[in-house]
């Protein structure tokens, strides 16, 4: 028994039929669930470390921040949609107060 299917035309379906759906919950949002926008953003620091003799390890001796914090480019809402671009997160805000 053979496998006819192909796999690049049914990822590009996935992909598609998933486009589609995240196109969806953006612009047409569950009016009953809570609405609030959120991203993970990382700042990086540089740690300093002194030695200690008495306890024989090592304990941070102060912190420096190397970059600045940045908005994420990918937002997410509390109601579950992931992924949007700060546009897209606009939109579905601004569709779920209409």
């Amino acid at each position: 028994m053979t496998d006819d299917t192909d796999p690049e035309s049914n990822l590009q379906q996935w992909k598609e039929t998933m486009q589609a759906e995240h196109e969806e919950a953006i612009h047409s949002p569950d009016l009953d669930a809570d609405h609030r926008i959120e991203g993970v953003t990382q700042v990086s620091y540089r740690v300093y470390f002194a030695y200690d003799s008495d306890s024989g390890s090592l304990k941070r001796e102060r912190r420096e921040q190397v970059d600045e914090l940045h908005d994420p480019e990918l937002l997410s809402c509390a109601c579950g949609v992931r992924g949007m671009t700060p546009e897209e997160a606009t939109a579905h805000i601004e569709a779920a107060r209409e």
